[in-house]
């Protein structure tokens, strides 16, 4: 979560926790994100880790024995609407506790944690996502968001997180088998502002890989970084966003290239975000905020808007 500085923000303020992300260090605070802005997205997902319906299960079945409700097919992320949201609700709770541990909503946030995040819940995650059938599973950005989570609470010198974090390892170990697996096998990335989109996911795979010091992902996913983004260049930024995005695919794809510990690849940031907008004046207009737009189809405003539901 160190490298949470740069362009990082940016791509983060197209989804659920624009600010929190940008905070510097465990005890600092970002700058215009106090504690009462925290308790409100404190409660946003406070509302949600426990609301099972309505939901949007990705859920292969193989016989009828597959048949159940979410929160027995996955115990620990069952809420939020869909799978990768409620990771990353539970994964805000962190953050926010780590921000600020003495807010009013401390008790609650660690509550939640303590009844999702069991040894029990999360041995039945693991088991879930090696099934059969299962291999693409929430693939990048779920799976990403998982590592996110791990790394948070291991970065976090606290007895709950320690213990939070071992009965995330079943789960954990799986995820990175599955990502270890699966981008030798990547021809090309996915270049959209949506889940499926390569740079994002790699990007929050590498900041746990650097966090827990597990050097052969970090050199797989670096070398992914490098193999799909290396010769890219004149990103159309001035095209962002489309009606689907809820992420840069410019942005991520600078971010991950800048951070990928290649001098080379550090020039991609440059190519990206030089040459594609030449002006500030120009510049200025894919920074400011999208309005909250709701077509049905639209997910500008995706998750924050899906908590609340």
């Amino acid at each position: 979560m160190r490298r949470l500085r740069g362009v990082k923000p940016f791509i983060f303020a197209l989804i659920l926790i624009p600010l929190i992300s940008a905070a510097p260090e465990e005890k600092d605070t970002a700058q215009g994100f106090d504690e009462k802005a925290a308790e409100r997205f404190a409660k946003l997902a406070l509302a949600c880790v426990e609301k099972e319906y309505p939901n949007k299960i990705s859920h292969v079945l193989n016989s009828d024995k597959d048949v159940a409700p979410p929160r027995k097919l996955t115990p620990a992320f069952y809420g939020c609407y869909d799978w990768h949201s409620s990771v990353h609700g539970h994964w805000l709770l962190v953050r926010l506790l780590r921000t600020f541990p003495n807010a009013s909503f401390a008790r609650a946030a660690r509550d939640a944690l303590r009844k999702s995040l069991t040894a029990e819940n999360l041995k039945q995650e693991a088991a879930y996502i090696r099934g059969e059938g299962r291999a693409s599973f929430e693939r990048p950005y779920g799976l990403a968001w998982l590592l996110q989570l791990c790394t948070e609470l291991r970065e976090w010198d606290d007895d709950q997180a320690r213990e939070m974090a071992a009965n995330l390892r079943p789960l954990e170990d799986a995820a990175v088998e599955r990502l270890e697996n699966w981008l030798p096998k990547l021809s090309h990335p996915v270049r959209i502002g949506e889940h499926d989109q390569t740079a994002f996911g790699l990007g929050l795979m590498l900041d746990y890989a650097r966090s827990t010091k597990n050097d052969s992902f970090a050199r797989l996913v670096a070398g992914s970084a490098r193999k799909f983004f290396f010769s890219d260049k004149d990103c159309p930024i001035n095209y962002e966003p489309s009606g689907e995005d809820f992420l840069s695919p410019c942005l991520a794809e600078a971010d991950v290239a800048a951070n990928s510990h290649d001098e080379e690849c550090r020039l991609v940031e440059t190519s990206h975000l030089a040459r594609s907008e030449r002006s500030e004046a120009r510049a200025s207009r894919w920074i400011k905020p999208e309005p909250r737009v709701d077509d049905g189809r639209n997910r500008l405003s995706n998750s924050s808007e899906r908590l609340a539901a």
